[in-house]
């Protein structure tokens, strides 16, 4: 399985930068030092203050901190969700996502 460290989210409510409407936003995996100056763990919680830090840093087009304060909250936690993602180890990954269930089918008395 090969790690994925690009995300394409459909806006919901497009952002308008003067004549140019974003509809499509990619954000790809960080690295260590576009996360300075953050916690990881508010990015794991998806606190908006770390946002604001670091999708401007991992997106493309390129979002201002205007554009990331403009964003629809649906908009946003998909983002955020993608972010979390990708600050996940391949190991967490696994755990919370179990290829089968462990659990026995129930049966119908």
């Amino acid at each position: 399985m090969t790690e994925q460290t690009t995300a394409t989210i459909d806006l919901d409510t497009p952002l308008t930068r003067g004549a140019e409407t974003i509809k499509q936003i990619t954000v790809r995996k960080p690295g260590s030092g576009e996360l300075r100056g953050c916690s990881l763990v508010d990015l794991l919680r998806m606190e908006v203050t770390a946002l604001h830090a670091v999708l401007p840093r991992i997106t493309t087009p390129t979002l201002t901190h205007h554009d990331v304060g403009r964003l629809d909250p649906a908009d946003l936690m998909q983002l955020a969700t993608r972010v979390s993602d990708f600050l996940l180890p391949k190991a967490a990954k696994s755990e919370v996502f179990p290829p089968e269930s462990k659990t026995p089918s129930q049966t119908l008395q």
